[in-house]
C-alpha cells in the first residue's frame, strides 16, 4: 500500500517536471516585458466587466496597477471606449422581441514615458441570444452573463497584444 502512494507521488513529481520543462503556463498567466511592470489604467467606466478583467489578469502577469499618477515610468493602458450595446434582431408576429444581439465594444492604447507603444485599437465581438418574456429574469441573467464573457474574451485579445510589446517595448526606451 505505501508503494503505490509513493508511486503515485513520483508520478505527479515527473508530470509536473514534465509541463514545466515544455513551457506549460496556467491559461490566463501572459508574460509582459519588463516597460509594463508597473501600469496605470487610464478609463472613464472603472465599473464595466472588461475593467475589472483587465486589472485582475494585468495582477496575475505579475505588473503592479499604479492607481494615482504618481509614477512617471509606470505604462499607461488608455481605455479609450468600453461599451456593451443590445439590438433587436428579430420580433414575433405579436411584434415582441424574440432575438438581440450583444455587441461588446473596446478601444484602447498603450503609452509608456512620452512613446505610443500601441496605437488605438479597435476591437469589437457580437453574440446573439434568444429571448422570451416568459422566462424574464433567466434572459436577463443570460445577459449578463454574455456580456461578462466578451468582455473576458476581450481581456484575453489585449493580454495578448501586450505580451506581443516584449522587443518593440524595451527599445522604445
Amino acid at each position: 500500500m505505501r508503494r503505490r502512494g509513493t508511486a503515485a507521488l513520483a508520478a505527479a513529481v515527473l508530470a509536473a517536471q514534465l509541463l514545466a520543462g515544455c513551457g506549460f503556463r496556467l491559461v490566463g498567466s501572459v508574460p509582459l516585458p519588463p516597460s509594463l511592470a508597473v501600469v496605470q489604467v487610464d478609463a472613464v467606466d472603472t465599473q464595466s466587466d472588461f475593467y475589472f478583467g483587465l486589472r485582475k489578469a494585468l495582477l496575475a502577469a505579475g505588473t503592479r496597477i499604479e492607481d494615482d499618477s504618481k509614477d512617471q515610468t509606470a505604462a499607461v493602458i488608455h481605455i479609450i471606449t468600453d461599451t456593451a450595446v443590445e439590438r433587436i434582431l428579430t420580433v414575433s408576429t405579436l411584434n415582441v422581441p424574440t432575438e438581440y444581439e450583444l455587441t461588446y465594444t473596446l478601444r484602447f492604447s498603450v503609452s509608456s514615458a512620452g512613446h505610443e507603444l500601441i496605437a488605438p485599437e479597435d476591437h469589437r465581438l457580437v453574440r446573439d441570444y434568444s429571448y422570451s418574456e416568459s422566462a424574464l429574469l433567466a434572459k436577463e441573467r443570460e445577459k449578463s452573463i454574455l456580456s461578462e464573457a466578451l468582455a473576458n474574451d476581450l481581456t484575453s485579445v489585449v493580454m495578448r497584444r501586450l505580451s506581443s510589446l516584449s522587443g518593440s517595448a524595451s527599445a522604445a526606451h
